[in-house]
Order: C-alpha cells, then structure tokens, then sequence
C-alpha cells in the first residue's frame, strides 16, 4: 500500500476557501478507480505553522499513484487549484 499525504495553503485562508477544496478533493472519490481510500480536511486549529487543507489518499502501489496523477479529473483538479494554491507540500510512503 502507497500512502499519498498533500498540505494545501491557499492564497484564501478562509474556512469556506478551504472548504471548497476540500469538496473539490472529495469529489474525486468516485471517480478515480485506483484510489483505495481518500479523506481530506480543513485545519480548524490554524496556527502560525498550519497549512490549510490537507489530503490522504491509499494507492495499491506506485502504479496507481501514477494512473491517479494522470487521470483526467485529477488533472481538472489539479488546474481548477493552481490560481487558489499558494503552496503545497506531499510525502509518499508506503504503508502496511
């Protein structure tokens, strides 16, 4: 198992702005066959060091990580997030 972990600031810091992404990732739930588990979150304690959005998601292996990067509605997501992307960060590791 592949775990996908992304940390979303966004040039909107507000709890709506991130809420919208947050939809926006849990959209792609029913549309990606090779994700095995995805959850997404707004950060509610919003700290100096906090980012805010933050997504998890479980691949089989390093094949379906690679087929959900390429798959046309991450793509869509992907563009649909640059303008309201600040910055992101992401780990990927395997998992039991």
């Amino acid at each position: 198992m592949l775990t996908h972990v992304v940390f979303f600031k966004l040039f909107d810091h507000s709890p709506g702005g991130a809420a919208e992404v947050r939809d926006h990732i849990l959209a792609l739930r029913d549309q990606i066959p090779q994700l095995r588990h995805l959850e997404a979150g707004v950060d509610v304690v919003r700290s100096e060091r906090s980012w805010d959005v933050a997504l998890l998601a479980r691949f089989d292996d390093r094949a379906g990580l690679d087929a959900y990067a390429l798959h046309p509605a991450h793509v869509a997501f992907a563009e649909w997030l640059g303008p309201r992307r600040e910055r992101s960060c992401v780990v990927d590791y395997e998992s039991p």
